[in-house]
């Protein structure tokens, strides 16, 4: 399987196949906009979803996982990623996103350079792909540390 070389930011063009790579591209649109109810659109509703990452931890439910994106959208960071290095597999039903966020988290004068493992699997229902579980963590725990000092004020 070959990574897909194509970034996604959420500036490029939906494919006009309605599959899951819109999804995607939908989800980062909205992520580096600090689209909240884009975001509700994005991910399947109920207690199903889950998400873990160094920021938010574990979330379970689409009501927790809103409740984190909330917070980070009205704190002092600001945030924007892309997604590349990637691979898709996919079913019928399913589709699963491997690969690699980099990005840029700002607060005040101060940057922070971020590079994240990401996972990103969607699920179809009622024939749309919706998010159903996120996960990204930090290699490296300098970086780690430094990126929850600026979100939190100190690392966790």
């Amino acid at each position: 399987m070959n990574p897909v070389q194509e970034p996604v930011n959420g500036d490029q063009s939906l494919r006009g196949d309605n599959g899951a790579f819109n999804a995607l591209v939908e989800f980062y649109q909205c992520f580096n906009h600090s689209d909240l109810p884009g975001l509700e659109g994005n991910w399947l509703s109920g207690d199903e979803p889950s998400m873990d990452n160094p920021i938010g931890g574990i979330r379970r439910g689409w009501e927790d996982i809103r409740a984190g994106y909330d917070k980070l959208f009205n704190g002092p960071a600001r945030v924007t990623v892309e997604f590349y290095d990637y691979t898709q597999q996919q079913g019928e039903d399913w589709s699963l996103f491997v690969g690699r966020e980099r990005g840029l988290c700002q607060v005040g004068e101060e940057e922070l350079h971020l590079a994240i493992r990401t996972t990103r699997w969607f699920v179809r229902r009622d024939l749309k792909w919706r998010q159903l579980h996120h996960h990204g963590s930090i290699e490296k725990p300098d970086l780690l540390a430094s990126y929850q000092r600026l979100i939190f004020g100190a690392p966790l």
